[in-house]
């Protein structure tokens, strides 16, 4: 049998089954998570959840490209990709943000560092659903500047001692581990002296408190961390080395596995249907200033559906360049989804102001235009993205840096004293 007739046969298989123990996804049901459901992200519903993941996992559904020895099925990406087409008309198992971020990139970051040990113990774990891993990134005095983090490891015999806080972690409050970026050598330049540690979020001495947003959500948390007692077994990657798998986890947080910018942005064969309904619901739909509106994000949904396309390919075709390249994705959603706001409220006019209770394209257009900011700041400022491009993609040469080869213990001192005055 050709490959071309194995992946056939799998493909049929997958459909069988999806067809014997999903729910079609009908036109009420939701296959992919919203940001504004989370805060209806309760126990029951994750146990809801984690049940059905369950079920796709002990199908051998679960981690399809994902090592064998590790609890997936180490088979090609074309078999997961097949699965994933015919599971976009079900219902599917629904983790939410904690859940896009423990399968997305935390899982495949570990996969990439950890030891085997760890992945043993933890990644059949992320398979079935039974555990969630979020991402212990930012510090609040480090976010655009990840190298400068100051929450800090110290080891004490046979274990490190954890102190701090990190922000803007999503989805934390009902996650089990988060993986924390953590300084655990202040004597080398700010970039040397980092590691990576798999913390339990139920341990003593942690304390996750959630964030009230603009929108009224409260997905985003943030972590304080007071004498938690971790080990060497909970390092991910080398000690001091992790810089190196924080560039992994960029990569991955901003497409650069391939398969995520594609699904970012999907085919926009239909001429921007959330704002024709935004349209039709004020009476503009005939107006022609709202659909020379219209018309205007869609041309600019096609480019960014071929960008992502084009983006998508050039990945695939040369894996040491994708994370440079998944800058160019971040960066047109950062630039591109004000744009696309502020188009659809004005579209909304006044029905983006006020509304009635419940569903409405207006509301969803006053929402959107709340978090239209979003992936311009959330896993590195357009700044940070076009620095990357420039470095990385087009070889221009670095900004100049007064602390990239200090000590950081220095930078930290020198940062306290500064007074501001000039001469």
């Amino acid at each position: 049998m050709s490959e071309a007739e194995k992946l056939a046969d799998y493909r049929a298989r997958a459909r069988a089954w999806l067809e014997a123990n999903m729910e079609p996804l009908g036109p009420t049901a939701k296959s992919r998570f919203s940001f504004a459901e989370d805060d209806d992200f309760t126990p029951e519903r994750l146990a809801e959840q984690q049940a059905l993941q369950r079920k796709v996992y002990d199908a051998g559904y679960a981690g399809i490209s994902w090592p064998a020895e590790y609890g997936g099925q180490g088979l090609p990406k074309a078999y997961e990709r097949a699965f994933e087409q015919e599971a976009a008309h079900f219902v599917m198992p629904n983790l939410g943000i904690a859940g896009g971020t423990t399968m997305g990139v935390c899982g495949r970051t570990i996969l990439a560092h950890g030891s085997p040990e760890l992945l043993r113990t933890h990644i059949p774990r992320v398979l079935s659903g039974e555990e969630l891993i979020v991402q212990l990134f930012s510090d609040p005095e480090a976010g655009s500047d990840l190298a400068g983090v100051r929450t800090q490891a110290v080891r004490d015999g046979d274990r490190w001692v954890l102190n701090g806080s990190k922000i803007w972690t999503s989805g934390a409050y009902y996650a089990n581990y988060g993986m924390c970026l953590v300084r655990t050598n202040w004597d080398v330049p700010k970039h040397r002296g980092l590691t990576w540690f798999l913390v339990p979020l139920d341990a003593p001495g942690v304390t996750v408190q959630r964030i009230k947003q603009i929108n009224g959500n409260a997905e985003f948390c943030t972590e304080f961390f007071d004498d938690v007692e971790l080990t060497d077994a909970d390092i991910i990657g080398e000690l001091d080395n992790g810089w190196t798998v924080a560039q992994t986890m960029l990569m991955f947080e901003r497409g650069g596995g391939g398969e995520a910018a594609a699904m970012s942005s999907p085919d926009p064969r239909d001429i921007a249907p959330d704002l024709r309904e935004l349209a039709a619901a004020v009476g503009r739909l005939d107006d022609p200033q709202a659909r020379r509106l219209i018309t205007t994000a869609h041309v600019d949904d096609v480019v960014r559906h071929h960008l992502s396309r084009r983006l998508v390919g050039l990945m695939r075709s040369d894996s040491r360049q994708a994370g440079a390249l998944a800058s160019y994705g971040k960066l047109a959603s950062g630039v591109y989804d004000p744009i696309r706001a502020n188009l659809a409220l004005e579209i909304a006019d006044g029905g983006a102001s006020t509304w009635q209770h419940g569903d409405s394209p207006g509301a969803h257009a006053a929402t959107d235009l709340l978090n239209c900011r979003f992936m311009a700041i959330a896993g590195g400022t357009v700044e940070m993205q076009r620095n990357s491009i420039g470095e990385r993609v087009l070889g221009l040469p670095r900004e100049p840096s007064f602390d990239s080869e200090r000590p950081f213990r220095e930078v930290v001192r020198a940062a306290m004293n500064w007074s501001g005055k000039v001469g």
